[in-house]
């Protein structure tokens, strides 16, 4: 049986055609809310008879470091993306991490399309695009320029009229839709081997598990993953981060602005606070999570101002950098002197004058800390050889699927 092997990891090459779908944003009890109000009934049979596990994600729980993960099958320390923005210090500016200049690993996705496998890629936003077809020979779009996709650059052209939908807005569920419509045509006329679909959190930052929009988001993702299913495909099914309510109890943001708090202690723009969530989407979580890195000046007492940030109210951890990297498995060159989750009700901020959240137009649902860690991880096949006890992973999905669908 022919095998690759990627970052370490030895995987088969596909055997039937082999689906892996990040949701983004998906708190596990997005799932269950679902399936109890009779809403998913294609994922009520595979949880009864297929194999399905609550996983962790990476830290700090984004949307990059996390689908680099999952298609390299490995942590940050060994991919590099660590965020959706860095602060690059030895140019000593901030940026997204959206170029494959940060990329330290090559993917599995072209590693087998490197070995003759159709493989094909549909990202809900083009800033996730480059990143996972880096290297690709493939179809790699996304719905949000699928209206630009070109067969030199993209694989594929036509995709509108492929699909049979209209361009979505970025700002919607129809993204995620488009995602999941394009993914059945692709399997329906092409037949990829291999394909990796990645949603937006659109749905989760809006509605909490339950909600009638949250269920419908659910039952429309339930009726193309069936979809998928009746042409005879093994599908994962994990998410890059969970989805939490970030709020005080008069539903505004519950917020620790940390900028704020060390040019107080420091002195004016003397300490950095980077947000990796910051994003060029930030309208539905004004760039606030639950994970901040901070770089400090060299004379300053770092160990003291780490006692000092871990004693306000709401913050989980503060770790140096060693510590943090060693813990969350990220590359310690591209975090800060320190590294700051909060609570799972609390987000951290930089400076207040910096945020706008004029376009929060309900309570502020965010993640990025440990508390977004818990995964679904979900195939509708059964694995008979789960060992007892294993910490799971998302970036698992593609070792589930490769190498131990039935």
């Amino acid at each position: 049986m022919r095998e690759i092997e990627v970052n370490g990891r030895r995987y088969r090459l596909p055997r039937q055609p082999s689906v892996v779908v990040c949701v983004d944003g998906c708190e596990p009890d997005y799932i269950a809310q679902a399936i109890a109000d009779g809403h998913t009934p294609w994922m009520k049979s595979v949880l009864a008879n297929g194999t399905a596990v609550i996983a962790e994600a990476v830290v700090p729980t984004f949307t990059n470091p996390n689908n680099l993960s999952i298609v390299t099958g490995a942590p940050p320390a060994v991919h590099g993306i660590c965020g959706n923005y860095l602060y690059d210090a030895p140019n000593d500016v901030e940026v997204m991490m959206n170029d494959p200049k940060w990329l330290r690993a090559p993917s599995l996705l072209a590693a087998l399309a490197g070995q003759g496998c159709a493989v094909a890629v549909v990202t809900a936003k083009d800033k996730l695009r480059k990143l996972l077809g880096h290297e690709l020979q493939g179809v790699c779009f996304s719905a949000e320029k699928a209206d630009q996709a070109t067969l030199a650059e993209h694989g594929i052209e036509g995709v509108l009229e492929l699909v049979g939908r209209s361009l979505p807005d970025v700002y919607s569920a129809a993204l995620s839709e488009f995602v999941f419509a394009a993914g059945l045509r692709l399997m329906e006329t092409r037949r990829p081997d291999v394909m990796y679909l990645s949603t937006t959190d659109y749905v989760q930052h809006k509605y909490a598990p339950g909600t009638a929009a949250a269920n419908a988001f659910y039952r429309m993702m339930d009726g193309y993953l069936a979809g998928l299913d009746r042409l005879g495909c093994a599908i994962v099914v994990t998410a890059d981060h969970g989805m939490n309510a970030k709020t005080r109890m008069d539903a505004n943001p519950d917020v620790i602005y940390l900028q704020d708090q060390l040019d107080a202690w420091l002195g004016a723009a003397r300490a950095r606070v980077i947000l990796p969530i910051t994003d060029p989407y930030v309208v539905h979580h004004g760039a606030l999570g639950s994970f901040a890195t901070v770089y400090l000046p060299a004379d300053a007492d770092h160990e003291a101002i780490a006692a000092r940030i871990r004693a306000l109210p709401g913050i989980e951890l503060v770790l140096a950098r060693a510590e943090a990297a060693a813990r969350f498995e990220l590359p310690a060159d591209r975090i800060g002197d320190l590294v700051v989750t909060g609570e799972r009700s609390v987000v951290i901020g930089s400076a207040a004058a910096r945020h706008d959240l004029s376009g929060l137009d309900a309570p502020l649902r965010s993640h990025g800390g440990l508390s977004e860690q818990r995964v679904p991880l979900v195939m509708n096949r059964r694995v008979t050889d789960l060992e007892a006890g294993r910490r799971w992973r998302n970036f698992d999905a593609f070792d589930w699927v490769l190498n131990r669908a039935a």
